[in-house]
């Protein structure tokens, strides 16, 4: 039996993951974990986080047959990817990071990161900032309480009122690209598109698909079967 792929998100930001992975490797079966029951992920302590991640790991690991898990959400990535990488020593692990990287790479020089306030304060963060920025871009950390459960919720009120105070304290800004560092902002790409008409948005998804695909090509774990099937798995369900 074909070993699967596990893709956890609190809700259905990580599907704009997961998306990508199987646009790249179709022939896999994958497992979609949305915790909604704990959502959201970016409000929370990092040791209340970590033991709620780490029992869904378990979960796809020893219940559903999982040979790579993608922590497809960036607050999960930045505060549980390395301890669940010691706890895990035989698991493969691929995380999400916001695409600062990207956007210093492709040379924007004000370029502002929305992301949940957990992932903006994190160490990852600031690594990423100070690996990637060079002397002359502009890198501004905007936190966004609310958004992606905004998002998760449907609130298009919610959704519109952040963007327009966005929109307002980033008036005086030269913004040419905006990071979107959750995964749920994708899913409102029309909306901040409205807010910042031409202006780059960027995300990590297709990144962190490539990542997947290298990962189980040199483990030597990809399916060689064609199936494709996604089962989809809500928390609020179990």
């Amino acid at each position: 039996m074909n070993k699967k792929i596990g893709v956890l998100d609190s809700g259905i930001g990580g599907t704009t993951v997961l998306n990508k992975i199987v646009e790249l490797l179709p022939n896999e079966e994958y497992i979609y974990y949305a915790d909604t029951k704990n959502n959201p992920y970016g409000e929370k302590s990092e040791e209340e986080l970590y033991k709620i991640v780490k029992e869904i790991v378990t979960f796809l690991i020893n219940k559903k047959n999982c040979k790579i898990i993608v922590l497809a959400c960036n607050t999960a990535t930045t505060k549980c990817m390395k301890k669940l990488q010691k706890e895990f020593p035989d698991m493969l692990f691929v995380g999400t990071v916001p695409a600062v990287k990207v956007a210093c790479d492709n040379h924007y020089k004000h370029t502002l990161v929305l992301a949940t306030p957990a992932t903006i304060d994190s160490e990852r963060m600031a690594e990423l900032v100070k690996d990637n920025k060079k002397d002359d871009q502009e890198m501004i950390l905007y936190p966004c309480p609310g958004l992606a459960d905004a998002i998760e919720k449907e609130r298009k009120d919610k959704i519109i009122q952040i963007l327009k105070k966005i929109k307002q304290e980033m008036q005086d800004k030269k913004i040419d690209s905006i990071v979107l560092g959750c995964t749920h902002y994708p899913l409102i790409k029309d909306q901040i598109k409205e807010y910042f008409p031409n202006v780059m948005l960027l995300d990590g998804s297709f990144g962190v698909a490539q990542e997947v695909k290298r990962q189980l090509e040199s483990h030597n774990l990809l399916s060689q079967t064609s199936t494709g099937n996604i089962e989809y798995i809500d928390s609020e369900g179990i």
